[in-house]
């Protein structure tokens, strides 16, 4: 007689499937068994006035009518005056010609905004004072548009 070709583990493994399907189908039968359907009403839930969610539904005495004439729907205006101002004022801190970037220290809040030669309308150099507009780059906010600042004449 030859000797099983089953090992050890194998066997193993076997009786343990055949136990999860043994449970798996005595699950199945009870569930069967219990015949309890689950109603709409069970998977409801409700907010209450705070936000947070019951499953009680909510006191018909604490409803309050909304009258729809009374909600007020309008539009407000732009209005140019209020509109933030993009243009900013600075001083060249550093600049390096060969490498073509450097760095200007907005008056306004004092921050250190980047430059690079791309954005530049007029040949800048350190400690000048500028004109810019902040941008989004690549790593953070970069100053475009820099033109050195001239002061109007007074009349």
């Amino acid at each position: 007689m030859s000797r099983s070709q089953e090992t050890y583990n194998k066997k193993e493994v076997r009786i343990k499937k055949e136990k999860k399907r043994k449970a798996k189908a005595e699950k199945r039968a009870k569930k069967s068994t219990d015949n309890k359907k689950s109603s709409f009403d069970d998977m409801i839930a409700y907010v209450d006035e705070f936000g947070k969610i019951t499953s009680t539904p909510p006191d018909p005495l604490k409803k309050t009518v909304v009258i729809a004439e009374n909600i007020e729907l309008k539009i407000t205006k732009n209005d140019p005056a209020s509109a933030p101002d993009f243009v900013r004022k600075g001083i060249v801190t550093f600049f390096n010609d060969s490498k073509g970037f450097g760095f200007i220290r907005d008056l306004q809040s004092n921050q250190s905004i980047f430059v690079h030669a791309n954005n530049l309308l007029d040949q800048i150099k350190e400690n000048n004072v500028v004109v810019f507009e902040i941008g989004k780059g690549p790593k953070g906010s970069t100053a475009l548009k820099v033109k050195l600042f001239k002061e109007e004449p007074k009349a």
